[in-house]
């Protein structure tokens, strides 16, 4: 087999279909964000990021980066070891401590990622416990799918919050047979968001463990930033809560949050985190200073409200399509893989826009789009700008537009 050439035409076949991926290179301007620097072959040019997972800017927040600058100073640069051999410092304590408040729970696991914390999890339990089934989302993170494979465990796929067609796939199961339900508080890619109530009834009716992804909405929803389900009041019946530091909080890490003895039980099982090398402490620091801030402050989740509610009611202005949904990101709909390419290209050359196409595997064939996030750090004229931007190139390639209200 000629081993290089396999993989040559792999990626044209990617390339043809419009879908491989360029990953654009930026620098992030710490103070002035969402402005960043974009490197190309001849030099550099201005841009302002519109697809960032750092919902709220608290990547840039004086707190978070005052309190990582004290800590690199104090403790160095890394851990110096796996949390089993010397690397657990005493800011992943804190850090856990922090996040078992968060979510009004025993204890809290940090891991080197959100992708690294399902994975790990999931794969752990699912795996360990004898005979589990696992019953998982249609449209579940990759995370979560790798973790559940990973288990080997038997798993049943229920449609898209959907707690009807959970129930009956759990009524055909054996009632003594240990159950784990794994599911998201908001999707990604839609924005749609988990009726967890309804779940968790159809868990807690059938003697089943509750595992939520809330990524994308740890700091963001609820009184504390707790997420969809403390915004719900529902914390006390999820069985472990996953979350992110590398989103809303502005850092980087993922964790679990659950009982003292699970997450013991993880801590103990889970080669995902007893193989590998800690976070660095001051990474810690920085998304427990964030945390912190957040639990106390709604100034930055009000105006993201605000800023998200500005930009949907401009694109309806101008019918440009996006999926509506309760949650804080606007996905607008091209359709098409090469057209969002181009779109995105065009946005970044011609107005130092950027915004990432969103295409398959990611999202269907035939639903590719231009994933916005909106935060407290875009004023009204770069939300003009964009519109603005948005709605030429909308003419340029022909693209439907949805009729405009009176």
């Amino acid at each position: 087999m000629n081993y290089e050439a396999f993989f040559s035409d792999e990626l044209e076949a990617v390339r043809n279909e419009g879908r491989y991926r360029v990953f654009t290179e930026i620098e992030r301007k710490a103070g002035s964000y969402p402005h960043a620097k974009r490197y190309v072959e001849d030099g550099t040019t201005e841009v302002t990021v519109w697809c960032s997972n750092d919902y709220l800017g608290m990547g840039q927040h004086h707190k978070v980066t005052e309190a990582m600058h004290r800590v690199i100073d104090e403790c160095g640069a890394g851990a110096g070891g796996t949390r089993n051999i010397s690397g657990t410092n005493h800011h992943h304590v804190l850090l856990e401590k922090e996040l078992a408040d968060l979510h009004n729970k025993e204890d809290a696991l940090l891991f080197t990622s959100g992708y690294v914390s399902n994975w790990a999890a999931l794969g752990t339990l699912a795996a360990r416990i004898p005979n589990c089934m696992v019953l998982s989302d249609a449209l579940n993170h990759a995370s979560m799918i790798e973790g559940i494979r990973h288990s080997k465990a038997d798993r049943m796929i229920f449609e898209h919050n959907n707690p009807e067609d959970l129930d009956r796939k759990l009524a055909s199961l054996d009632p003594d047979r240990p159950k784990l339900v794994a599911f998201e508080s908001v999707y990604s890619m839609d924005g749609d968001i988990a009726p967890i109530a309804e779940i968790l009834d159809v868990c807690e009716a059938h003697n089943a463990m509750s595992y939520i992804d809330e990524v994308h909405a740890v700091g963001l929803y609820g009184p504390r930033g707790g997420g969809i389900a403390e915004r719900e009041g529902l914390m006390d019946r999820i069985t472990v809560i996953e979350g992110t530091l590398g989103k809303a909080f502005g850092v980087m890490g993922g964790y679990i949050a659950a009982s003292r003895d699970l997450c013991d039980y993880v801590r103990t099982f889970a080669s995902g985190f007893i193989f590998t090398t800690a976070l660095p402490p001051a990474v810690a620091a920085g998304a427990c200073a964030s945390i912190q801030h957040l639990k106390e402050s709604n100034e930055e989740r009000d105006l993201q409200k605000e800023r998200v509610e500005t930009v949907r009611k401009a694109l309806d202005n101008i019918g440009i399509p996006h999926l509506p949904n309760p949650s804080h990101i606007i996905p607008v709909m091209v359709g098409d893989a090469h057209k969002c390419k181009f779109i995105s290209d065009w946005l970044m050359d011609n107005h130092g826009i950027y915004v990432q196409p969103i295409n398959y595997p990611t999202v269907p064939r035939g639903t590719e789009r231009l994933r916005l996030t909106p935060s407290p750090v875009h004023d009204d004229g770069e939300v003009d700008r964009l519109i603005n931007a948005l709605s030429e190139i909308w003419s340029q390639c022909e693209l439907a537009r949805r009729d405009i209200a009176a």
